[in-house]
C-alpha cells in the first residue's frame, strides 16, 4: 500500500488513538475507516449513518464470517 503524509489536528489524532483502541486499530487505520464512512455517506447521503458505518465495517470482515441475506415474504410479517 503506498502511504501519503497528511496533516490533521492533534486533536483529531487524539480523539483516533481513543477510538483505535477500543475498535483494535491503528490511529492511522481509524482515521482511514472515518475517511470511508465518510465518503460512504456523501456518495449515499439517503443511507442512515449507522447502516453506512456497518457497511463499511462489514467490508473488512472477512468472507467466512458472511452470512446469506434471506429477505423476507412480506406475507410472513
Amino acid at each position: 500500500m503506498d502511504t501519503s503524509l497528511v496533516g490533521i489536528s492533534s486533536e483529531l489524532y487524539e480523539q483516533a488513538c481513543i477510538s483505535a483502541e477500543a475498535e483494535s486499530r491503528t490511529a492511522q487505520g481509524q482515521i482511514e475507516f472515518w475517511a470511508k464512512v465518510g465518503k460512504a455517506a456523501e456518495e449515499n447521503p439517503d443511507l442512515p449513518a449507522g447502516f453506512v458505518v456497518e457497511s463499511v465495517s462489514s467490508l473488512a470482515e472477512p468472507r467466512s464470517f458472511a452470512t446469506e441475506f434471506k429477505p423476507q415474504d412480506p406475507r410472513d410479517a
